[in-house]
């Protein structure tokens, strides 16, 4: 099974070179500065301009006004926008409209009463991000090494397309696969040496356990 890797809060050549010789289709730049993985602008722009045609650079930002992103869109040549805040609905067709550009919003999940916003933004959103809901008073919106209850998300059938998050490591990636239904995943903790911190050899495990091997049927 083919299933698309993206991974998230790349700081360093050496990181997005480990990202794309993996095979993610997917890297991501963080612009949340109380994050490990934030990057500015201009360090985020050198980044993408050594992605390769084919792997689809994402601008990670956290309830970013106007200014904000006129910025990063901007200066760095991205691909697609990911709203991590509390943005409503509204805001995710605005920014769409606005930078006329792909939009992922994040979806934090901990219990059954979380899953039906996903319904109301697989509306307006181009993508999903299903992710663990951060605990009371965290202070990063994702990126916190947390899963969530994947029965919960199940073969789910939404709107748009969605990616599966929260926790994620190369020992799980393949069972969260499995259990969810999910064609595409993220990861940025589960790569990580320390937090903010990119292992190679650890993207490399994480997008080749991603590829789910069918189980052969015992006759």
């Amino acid at each position: 099974m083919d299933i698309r890797v993206k991974i998230c809060g790349l700081k360093t050549p050496e990181d997005v070179a480990a990202a794309v010789g993996a095979g993610a289709a997917y890297v991501g730049f963080v612009f949340f500065d109380r994050s490990p993985r934030c990057v500015d602008v201009e360090t985020a722009r050198a980044l993408a301009l050594e992605v390769p045609p084919g792997v689809a650079k994402v601008a990670l930002v956290v309830d970013a006004q106007d200014a904000a992103l006129d910025e990063i869109v901007g200066t760095v040549p991205v691909d697609m926008v990911q709203l991590h805040g509390a943005e409503s609905p509204e805001r995710v067709a605005d920014i769409r409209a606005r930078y006329g550009l792909p939009v992922m919003k994040a979806i934090g999940i901990a219990g059954p009463g979380d899953v039906a916003q996903i319904d109301r933004y697989g509306a307006v959103a181009d993508q999903l991000l299903v992710d663990a809901k951060p605990p009371r008073g965290a202070q990063l919106p994702g990126g916190n090494g947390l899963a969530f209850d994947w029965r919960l998300v199940n073969r789910k059938y939404w709107p748009c397309p969605w990616m599966l998050a929260g926790g994620l490591t190369a020992a799980n990636v393949a069972e969260a696969v499995r259990m969810t239904g999910a064609r595409q995943v993220d990861v940025s903790s589960g790569v990580e040496r320390a937090p903010g911190v990119k292992d190679a050899a650890l993207i490399r495990g994480f997008v080749s356990a991603a590829q789910v091997r069918p189980v052969p049927v015992l006759r």
